[in-house]
């Protein structure tokens, strides 16, 4: 398996904890979100993912070279594939519970303030730095507000229980980019306990940006 990704990418975080808590190994290839106006935008990487966004899973699927974007698609490939160590729980009604706290993530709050959004407001609307800070904060507090009365009733040590699951897969990347850009966290207990806890764990300290190759 090829992982293509950039070690400052939320999503691309996400399938990295997932694979190191699945143990599962894969090539690691860069592709630079900011050098050269972005590699992504490249016609050699518009091959491997038509949206031009990161991370890619390259697999080889009886010979032939497949690829599946999209993080939480990947992710979910993965949990069928390789369902020893299970990122959802087995109930149905639990199942969805964690769905639904991670999509209050990837859908929610991830969406509107990823790289490419970011710059759209810099640059194509002209918006001030004070006003992109601005918009990014509304967003991640709009979104934790929502997740931190979620995690009140379904909270362990975890997102959902003792177990780490695809919530706090999708949790830690955004805790870390809501620090990078300085939002307040003290109004969100429950996700500051859980994201240092996720922080003692082994998969997790693995998958943190600044300990990837391409860190910089």
């Amino acid at each position: 398996m090829k992982l293509y990704g950039y070690w400052r990418s939320s999503a691309a975080y996400r399938v990295r904890i997932a694979m190191n808590l699945k143990s599962l190994a894969a090539e690691q290839v860069s592709v630079h979100l900011v050098k050269d106006g972005g590699e992504q935008h490249s016609r050699e990487y518009q091959q491997i993912n038509t949206q031009e966004l990161v991370p890619s899973l390259m697999i080889d699927d009886n010979g032939q070279q497949r690829v599946l974007t999209q993080s939480l698609a990947i992710i979910e490939y993965m949990e069928e594939v390789y369902p020893e160590v299970a990122l959802l729980p087995s109930a149905p009604f639990d199942k969805s519970i964690v769905r639904a706290m991670a999509l209050t993530v990837a859908c929610e709050v991830h969406p509107l303030n990823n790289l490419k959004v970011l710059q759209y407001l810099a640059n194509e609307l002209d918006t001030t730095d004070e006003k992109k800070a601005a918009w990014y904060h509304h967003w991640v507090q709009e979104g934790f507000s929502a997740l931190e009365k979620q995690l009140e009733q379904h909270s362990g040590l975890f997102c959902f229980g003792d177990t780490p699951s695809l919530a706090d897969i999708c949790l830690v990347p955004q805790v870390y980019n809501a620090k990078r850009f300085k939002v307040d966290m003290s109004p969100y207990p429950n996700i500051e306990r859980i994201n240092v806890h996720c922080l003692t764990q082994q998969a997790f300290i693995d998958a943190i940006p600044e300990n990837q190759l391409d860190a910089s």
